[in-house]
């Protein structure tokens, strides 16, 4: 069976392979051009950000002031006043439920690129200008050892969380992988139970899904542990650092050279501080996997495409319909030749047919015409125009297919037919569904029009569904048609019944048939009998007949499967 039209067929490239390693500072600036589109939204949103982190930082310093002011013997109450208005103004402006709206407004692109720029921008920038802040704030209020104490620790914090981060990876990843494995697996047995049964394998599937648990329940664990560590190490760090700068601060008020405030503003700092960084683990493992997502996403902008436009290329001027192939040689795969100096012509309003066995380069034919890819060497062309120099939108307005594999949207039937020409009038539906013979059964549905055909038209059979497609095609009403194995998925009456239709509209049609069933091409104008890549035999079914050559053997062959089956 030949391959349909419509298949998701590989790329002659070769296979993607993993994005080439990317330096990530690059990676991460390559956002910036897609970033500047918005950088008005950006930079208000920044400086929002900004004048909320330093309302933030100016909170601690508020509450000092109120604080050595209330501590005072007599304390006045004008002053106190002022600074606790002032101190609710500034948490007011230092609120942040905002951050996520804005972000969404600006992202529109990957998930991954809203991740980064989410954490990059919004979360990673604000909480290091914070503690720069706060750092200098107590350097330069307090003493030079705040300041100290407040960097080392922020260093030793990053430091443990982005080792054991690290290290953590492998398990986290492992974890997930033999998860995505078991799931496959067990969703594998149960959609192929028919097969388990057969062969009585129901306990040896049940095994292979425990053997991927076990190992899975051990990567688990060992990931539960390592964040355990993290944790820890994290709420180690900062517990150090809180004691010793604490012990400092209550020192100094010990001994005078701080006050109540004083010590009351550092714990509020430090508070302030450290809260964000708690999530920096979790943020960096995500920003990790989001840069390579860009990164592969960079990657597969950065391909070239196969088939590209011409820069001069103009639009497709269809006069008659004639279509030519020129020596033409073609391969997927460069250590394996499909088409091998194929030339021939399909003269305007003919018909042609490609006929062979599977593999022989039939279907490779209309996938050229259609310009899924482009020719090795050689040239195809349509009233003289070679299909590389026109634009592959004109190109394919002008061609009509109907795939041997028909896919249908889970929508309509009316829906399914109408997309061959969203502007057609309604009547143009039902007349396209009328010659496709299709109607009576579409008006007998309980729903009619309106019936949901499901997803890839599941709820239609074979035949069904291809009536459906041969009806879209028609009411397209193409200059050229492409038939690839159009009726391969029909019953014999149903066939017939179409076949004669099929023929009729081609006549007035430049028409290439891909068929394996011989029966659907004896009226075509010339038959193109295909083997290895090569045009073996050529000329009418009465004159290839009568060659006796390879179309005579498929005939012969043919005829006996039908009469046998007929019997």
């Amino acid at each position: 069976m030949s391959a349909s039209f419509e298949s998701a067929h590989s790329s002659p490239a070769s296979p993607a392979a993993a994005p080439p390693e990317e330096p990530t500072l690059r990676s991460i600036g390559r956002l910036f051009p897609y970033l500047w589109e918005f950088r008005g939204r950006v930079l208000i949103a920044l400086a929002l950000l900004i004048g909320a982190k330093l309302a933030s930082v100016a909170v601690p310093l508020v509450l000092k002031e109120i604080i050595d002011a209330l501590d005072k013997p007599r304390p006045e109450l004008v002053l106190p006043l002022a600074f606790i208005l002032g101190y609710g103004v500034l948490r007011f402006a230092s609120t942040e439920r905002q951050t996520g709206g804005i972000t969404r407004d600006i992202e529109r692109g990957s998930k991954a690129m809203s991740s980064l720029v989410g954490y990059l921008l919004f979360r990673i920038t604000p909480t290091v200008l914070e503690i720069l802040l706060v750092a200098g704030i107590l350097f330069v209020k307090l003493d030079w050892v705040f300041g100290v104490l407040t960097l080392v620790t922020l260093a030793a914090y990053i430091g443990f969380t982005v080792t054991i981060t690290e290290w953590r990876t492998q398990f986290v990843r492992r974890a997930n992988t033999l998860d995505s494995e078991a799931y496959g697996r067990a969703i594998d047995s149960l959609l192929n139970y028919e097969t388990v049964k057969y062969f009585g394998n129901e306990k040896y599937e049940a095994t292979r899904y425990d053997s991927s648990l076990i190992e899975w329940e051990a990567m688990a664990l060992k990931s539960q542990r390592s964040l355990g560590y993290l944790n820890a190490a994290q709420a180690g760090v900062i517990a150090i650092g809180v004691t010793l700068m604490v012990l400092r601060a209550a020192d100094g008020v010990v001994h005078g050279t701080l006050t109540l405030g004083d010590l009351v503003m550092v714990n509020a700092f430090l508070l302030q501080m450290f809260q964000p960084l708690s999530f920096l683990g979790v943020m960096y493992r995500q920003i990790k996997e989001s840069i390579t997502d860009v990164e592969r996403m960079f990657a597969l902008l950065n391909r070239p495409r196969e088939v590209e436009d011409a820069p001069d290329a103009r639009a497709l001027d269809v006069v008659a319909g004639k279509v030519k192939f020129e020596q033409v040689n073609f391969a997927y795969n460069p250590d394996r030749p499909i088409l091998h100096d194929v030339s021939f012509t399909i003269p305007a309003g003919k018909t042609v047919a490609a006929v062979g066995s599977s593999g022989a380069g039939k279907s490779t034919l209309a996938r050229l015409l259609f310009r899924f890819y482009d020719v090795g060497s050689g040239s195809i062309t349509i009233d003289g125009q070679d299909i590389r120099r026109v634009t592959q939108d004109s190109l394919r307005a002008a061609i009509g297919v109907v795939p041997q594999d028909t896919v249908l949207f889970n929508d309509s039937i009316y829906y399914n037919i109408a997309y061959g020409r969203p502007d057609a009038t309604r009547e143009e539906v039902i007349e396209a569904a009328r010659a496709a013979h299709i109607l009576h059964f579409i008006e007998g549905l309980p729903q009619g029009w309106d019936s949901i055909v499901g997803e890839r038209g599941l709820k239609l059979s074979g035949g069904e569904k291809q009536r459906v497609a041969i009806a879209r095609t028609l009411l397209k009403n193409p200059a050229i048609l492409i038939l690839d194995e159009a009726t391969s998925a029909l019953d014999t009456k149903t066939e017939k019944a179409i076949q004669g239709e099929l023929l009729e509209i081609a006549k007035s049609r430049t028409s290439l048939i891909i068929a394996h069933r011989l029966s659907t091409v004896v009226e075509a104008d010339e038959i193109l009998v295909m083997e290895g890549g090569y045009i073996v035999e050529r000329g009418r079914h009465p004159e290839l007949l009568a060659k006796n050559g390879m179309y005579a053997h498929m005939w012969a062959l043919q005829q006996q499967a039908e009469e046998r089956g007929g019997q």
